[in-house]
């Protein structure tokens, strides 16, 4: 009797011997066909060639590069490409800066997802560590699945409106001070951040691309925050007192926008720390700028300089940045309005 392993090897022979059905072979009144081939130097090419009727082709009768002439296929770089860290660079030029100023900003095209940062280094938050304040509370309280209470909502109305400090350092006490803050920022993916010592929070040290990262939590929709806190530090944002507005603000074509400022006059040095984060809407684009600055000669001198950058920064995504000219834009960015 047949062993059944034999019985199958048989099997696999009879199979291997049949014919394989014929294909109908395509037919088109024209075909185009792609040659991949490459030269001794490795370099990939690509030739198209047209065929009519029926036949089929043979790879064998398709010229080489050398007998065809073709050169090889480089790669092309994207027309379309923009570099906006470039553009902002270059409209940042036309900003008149103090010598014993420092400035940084970053920007971010909610519609198009696209961003640029202009500058780097820590600078003191002042009063724009408030926003992040309240989310840490926000935070908090989702973890422990409650709602803020009516001391809470209080306090956080008058941080984030008025600027109050005092509801600030309540608000910070409530939070656990740096670390609270330092835990919640952890899970906001702020990562160059620290909590300022001790009660002194407006010495909070941050980066214009983490104060970018903060507002995405509150103005996008990928965010460690639900979408009922985030509504409701959006609507204290988008009421900020009328002797405040000023900052971010001053590149919105419009009332569309919704902020934070922070201003400090430094003992040691007596000059002025600047700050202003927020979103505004320009040219049907909404985008979220975090301009921050220190070394101020005057309180002015800070807010005409954040309220510059951030007309620079949003001019690089007119028309989404192709073809906004960052020279021309920029240029009405260095006239930007004082205090107002």
């Amino acid at each position: 009797m047949e062993s059944s392993r034999a019985a199958r090897r048989r099997a696999a022979r009879s199979t291997r011997s049949r014919p394989f059905p014929r294909r109908p072979l395509l037919s088109a009144a024209l075909a185009s066909v792609a040659v991949v081939g490459a030269t001794a130097a490795g370099t990939v090419y690509v030739k198209a060639q047209v065929h009519s009727g029926t036949g089929t082709v043979s790879a064998a009768a398709m010229p080489s590069a050398s007998e065809s002439g073709e050169a090889p296929v480089e790669p092309v770089a994207d027309p379309t490409a923009v570099d906006h860290d470039a553009l902002l660079a270059s409209a940042m030029k036309t900003l008149d800066v103090e010598d014993t100023a420092q400035l940084s900003v970053a920007v971010l095209n909610l519609d198009s997802g696209r961003s640029a940062t202009y500058g780097d280094g820590a600078f003191d938050t002042a009063s724009i560590v408030k926003v992040d304040i309240l989310a840490a509370l926000l935070l908090q309280a989702q973890d422990a699945g409650t709602h803020l209470t009516a001391r809470e909502k209080s306090y956080a109305t008058t941080m984030i409106e008025n600027s109050d400090n005092a509801s600030a350092s309540a608000l910070w006490r409530d939070i656990g001070e740096a670390d609270g803050l330092d835990a919640a920022n952890e899970r906001l993916g702020l990562t160059d951040t620290e909590g300022g010592d001790g009660a002194l929070w407006g010495l909070t040290q941050t980066t214009a691309a983490d104060q970018l990262v903060l507002l995405r939590q509150v103005f996008g929709d990928d965010s460690e925050l639900s979408e009922v806190s985030r509504a409701y530090l959006r609507g204290l944002m988008g009421q900020i007192a009328a002797d405040q507005h000023w900052g971010v603000s001053a590149a919105a074509d419009g009332s569309a926008w919704a902020l934070k400022n922070g201003w400090l006059a430094r003992s040691t040095t007596r000059l002025w720390d600047i700050n202003s984060i927020g979103r505004v809407t320009v040219a049907g684009h909404d985008c979220l700028v975090a301009a921050l600055s220190k070394g101020n000669s005057t309180k002015a001198r800070g807010i005409s300089l954040v309220e510059g950058a951030a007309k620079a920064a949003v001019s690089v995504f007119v028309d989404d940045g192709v073809s906004a000219s960052p020279s021309a834009s920029a240029s009405s960015a260095a006239t930007a309005p004082g205090v107002r």
